[in-house]
């Protein structure tokens, strides 16, 4: 019996169809303004001689150009100022903290002897994980076994912080007295003095910077930082503000037995970004982008959140998809909560109408009409989803029905260098550049996860073309990614 093959001239005017509708809605002002255009240009000398004919009384024309003048001035004075990303910064680990498969297993298996399930465990954790051989982790961890001391974490602190400020400075020219505001956002490691404090005192900063330090809010808190960044900046003109996230891996490695303990052990890595943000309008010329949004979501709960680890132990390949289940029900509520806010401030029109006419749809016809996912790649050229793990980015690219390349940066984010938490966006951003992507005019959506889940969106808009840069995280190996990532890796 031949095979039916599929009718391509119904799909092809479908597609058209579609496009046609996208255009005329995207444009409707152009199609209802054209015609007055026409007609005034037709009939200017007409309204011309009209408008001379009419009798001005001076005081009048006088008290509508103060009026004028008034309203111009209340408009531009309560308009929010514009903040620019002039350039960040990433910290690359030195290769002498590079941990293989091999030598995390050996690690595992000599540190948890006594423990054969948690080491067989984590071995299954790491072989879907997504991550590839060239994670690092601190040299505390490196010990066998491992020196979690206060003064080792203090000291991964001030080589992740100041290597990757160091570097902001030096591509951006930054000088520490043109510094007016610090945010330092690092979750599990918050010791006394501050972290902040730790940058204040090596870069001898102005006495009257206003310094702020966050901890404990997770992978997302890196967009956190950028929204109080944000709103510093609305009211603190010509400024500058110093945005640093990171994560200190050493005080947090687990050696017990709980599962959902030893998770992060097999994903989270070393890592950080410094983001350097101003309100200049001098500025504007060599930013590298603009903020249009910030978006944030509280949703489910954190217990909920870090305890969705497949309670059945013995089930042999099924621990991938079984500690992602709960955890996606989670995250995808505060999605959900999310792209609501963003939807409206982001889509076109087209994507709006549809949206709208299949909620009311649902509602008064048939409530089981299909919901209608809105079509983000509309809105944005670039994706950056945290690189929290495969079971998160690939959650996120089913529900925005993205294609492999949307998500390539998240992917190889975490192939190259692991859950390095709330840096992780920044490294993805990094990627898009290095690739030579990076186009004027391009819209950004950066999407953070983390803390029980709190899902936070900022979008950012490309304010000029970015040549591919000759240093950075990814300057010695961005040639061979993208890579093939299988499914499971068997060690």
């Amino acid at each position: 019996m031949p095979q039916t093959l599929p009718n391509f001239s119904s799909s092809m005017k479908l597609k058209y169809f579609k496009l046609g509708y996208q255009y005329l809605i995207n444009h409707i002002l152009t199609f209802l303004l054209t015609p007055i255009i026409i007609s005034t240009l037709i009939h200017h000398q007409q309204i011309l001689n009209s408008f001379l004919s009419l009798q001005f009384n001076p005081l009048h024309v006088l008290s509508s150009s103060f009026l004028l003048i008034f309203l111009a001035t209340l408009y531009f004075m309560s308009k929010p100022r514009a903040v620019y990303l002039i350039d960040y910064a990433c910290y690359k680990p030195p290769v002498t903290c590079r941990v293989p498969f091999a030598t995390f297993m050996e690690h595992s298996r000599l540190i948890l002897k006594n423990n054969p399930k948690s080491v067989d465990f984590q071995m299954r954790i790491l072989e879907r994980s997504g991550l590839g051989e060239e994670t690092c982790l601190p040299p505390a961890i490196h010990y066998i076994p491992p020196n979690p001391t206060m003064q080792a974490a203090r000291g991964e602190a001030e080589v992740v912080i100041f290597n990757a400020i160091d570097s902001l400075m030096t591509e951006t020219g930054l000088k520490p007295r043109e510094i007016d505001i610090l945010i330092v956002n690092c979750s599990l490691f918050s010791p006394t003095p501050s972290l902040s404090a730790m940058v204040v005192n090596k870069y001898k900063l102005r006495s009257n910077i206003k310094s702020y330090n966050l901890s404990g809010m997770g992978c997302s808190a890196g967009l956190i930082s950028i929204d109080l960044a944000r709103h510093l900046l609305q009211i603190h003109p010509n400024s500058n503000a110093l945005v640093v996230s990171t994560e200190i891996i050493t005080p947090n490695y687990y050696q017990g037995k709980e599962r959902a303990m030893l998770l992060p052990n097999c994903l989270f890595r070393m890592g950080g970004a410094a983001i350097l943000l101003s309100n200049k309008r001098g500025e504007r010329r060599r930013a590298k982008h603009r903020l249009v949004h910030v978006v944030r979501t509280n949703k489910g709960s954190d217990d909920k959140a870090y305890r969705c680890v497949f309670e059945d132990e013995d089930r042999e390949g099924k621990v991938g998809i079984s500690l992602s289940k709960d955890l996606m029900v989670i995250a995808g509520e505060a999605l959900k909560s999310n792209i609501t806010t963003i939807g409206p401030l982001v889509l076109p029109a087209s994507e709006q109408l549809h949206f709208l006419f299949t909620l009311i749809g649902r509602e008064i016809f048939n409530p089981k009409w299909k919901p209608y996912i809105p079509d983000f790649k509309q809105a944005f050229e670039h994706f950056c989803i945290h690189a929290g793990g495969r079971a998160v980015i690939d959650e996120l690219q089913k529900r925005l029905q993205l294609s492999g390349e949307h998500v390539e940066a998240s992917r190889m984010t975490l192939h190259r260098f692991g859950n390095t938490s709330s840096s992780s966006l920044w490294y993805e951003l990094s990627y898009i550049e290095a690739k030579g992507r990076m186009k004027k005019g391009d819209w950004v959506w950066q999407i953070g996860f983390g803390s029980g889940f709190k899902c936070n969106s900022a979008v950012w808009m490309c304010n000029r073309t970015i040549k591919t840069p000759t240093d950075g995280p990814w300057h010695d190996c961005i040639d061979r990614y993208p890579v093939p990532i299988p499914e499971i890796v068997k060690l």
